[in-house]
């Protein structure tokens, strides 16, 4: 088996050079998203954990989009208002409430990320299917490498 080459430190540099500028991108990109829909970032960002992990409570959503909790009630309230989400009292549990999002207008959502959507379909058409697993493996790494990094400084405080 032959070893790995070490990697340059331009390399990584490169690397994150690449994620900061995806990173800035996709801001902008949510940001236009959000202007066109009335929805600012927080709200978006709501949307879009609902919409990847289904119905949440309220503390569980603020935990996963990084919200405070104090703040998390004006945000739904913003969101039922717009009737973008339905609070669902449990049934055993009247005191328990449970967000999820209204399907009929997460189309809307998806219609202003068309554009995006389509465009990463057509890089990753560019690349095999063990090309793909391996970015989307780094991106992952990635992703919780923020998880943890941002566990930390909020631990510092």
């Amino acid at each position: 088996m032959e070893a790995r080459k070490p990697r340059t430190k331009s390399r990584n540099t490169m690397i994150r050079t690449a994620l900061r500028d995806l990173r800035v991108q996709l801001a902008l990109l949510n940001h236009q998203v959000g202007y066109r829909l009335a929805l600012k970032d927080a709200e978006l960002d709501c949307l879009d954990v609902l919409a990847r992990d289904g119905a949440l409570t309220p503390s569980t959503l603020a935990r996963r989009a990084g919200i405070h909790p104090a703040t998390m009630t004006g945000i739904l309230d913003r969101l039922e208002r717009g009737g973008w989400i339905v609070r669902d009292r449990d049934q055993a549990d009247r005191r328990s409430v449970t967000i999820r999002i209204v399907k009929d207008r997460t189309a809307e959502v998806y219609r202003q990320y068309r554009g995006m959507n389509g465009a990463v379909d057509a890089i990753c058409a560019g690349y095999t299917d063990e090309e793909l697993e391996l970015i989307a493996g780094f991106l992952h790494k990635c992703a919780d490498a923020g998880v943890t990094s941002t566990e930390k400084l909020m631990a510092a405080d």
